[in-house]
């Protein structure tokens, strides 16, 4: 199944994309070369994840061509500045095998960060073609004010997003500015297969909860839902989710954005101060 792209003036990513946080070793590989046969083509990881050479394994194993693939990383909070960034990069390059990125990412702001210094390597690694595009993630709406007020606006920001968690104040933020929202964590760490509200509307389509929740997420403008699954029936059930996003109904939509959206599964001790 083709998977649709988002495409805005900086970037066209896949619509849906595998989330590889905790697919490490052989079988980590192993499920990320399951998902490129399935035809995912989205493949978001990060130096934290420690398994970029895993996926890079994946993607040679794979067979599909580096240029059909969209590949993420991301750069931790305690590399942010300019030297030990640029570093970061290249490691990330190095173990995945692969001459440049689609997307990079800062993976969590830090208080006393030179944020004005690490966008401009972004930017620089973006003129020198060693990445495709720049984004932060897990960036409030004050610090993506900040980045405007330095006339900076980047290509993505990925955040926790689910149908128990609003993102309004940030969807709100990125959609004028085509900003694409990528929602990780968005199945609530496998707490939503039985919720009664999605498996009544999954029952009318002969779709499960975690898939209305999925293509709730798909229908919506600028959102690109990255889900880890590493068994090979739950990446093809995300993927069933695609087609079923523009099936739903304005009551079935209504249904879902009734359910509390309060509830954050991700919140170390080091995050930013969320919007409320």
């Amino acid at each position: 199944m083709s998977i649709p792209v988002e495409t805005t003036p900086r970037l066209a990513i896949p619509k849906l994309g595998l989330g590889t946080f905790k697919l490490t070793g052989s079988e980590g590989q192993k499920a990320i070369e399951r998902a490129i046969g399935l035809g995912y083509r989205h493949l978001d990881t990060a130096a934290r994840y420690e398994n970029e050479v895993e996926v890079g394994a994946a993607i040679k194993a794979g067979g599909v061509p580096r240029g059909d693939l969209f590949v993420t990383s991301k750069v931790w909070w305690d590399n942010l500045e300019p030297e030990p960034l640029h570093r970061s990069l290249e490691g990330s390059l190095n173990r995945l095998g692969t001459d440049y990125l689609d997307l990079f990412l800062i993976h969590w702001p830090k208080p006393a960060m030179d944020l004005e210094g690490a966008v401009k390597v972004l930017k620089a690694a973006q003129a020198s073609g060693l990445i495709r595009a720049w984004g932060v993630a897990n960036f409030p709406v004050a610090l993506m004010r900040k980045l405007e007020e330095m006339g900076e606006t980047p290509a993505a920001l990925q955040v926790e997003y689910h149908v128990l968690l609003s993102q309004k104040k940030l969807l709100d933020w990125c959609q004028p500015r085509q900003i694409v929202l990528e929602a990780y964590t968005p199945l609530a760490k496998g707490s939503l297969q039985e919720d009664p509200v999605l498996k009544g509307i999954g029952a009318k389509y002969g779709a499960t909860a975690t898939q209305v929740a999925l293509a709730w997420l798909l229908r919506q403008q600028g959102v690109v839902p990255i889900p880890k699954a590493s068994r090979q029936q739950t990446q093809q059930e995300n993927l069933d989710a695609v087609p079923l996003a523009a099936k739903l109904t304005a009551e079935d939509v209504a249904a879902i954005d009734a359910l509390p959206k309060d509830q954050r599964m991700v919140n170390p001790d080091f995050a930013p101060a969320w919007d409320r």
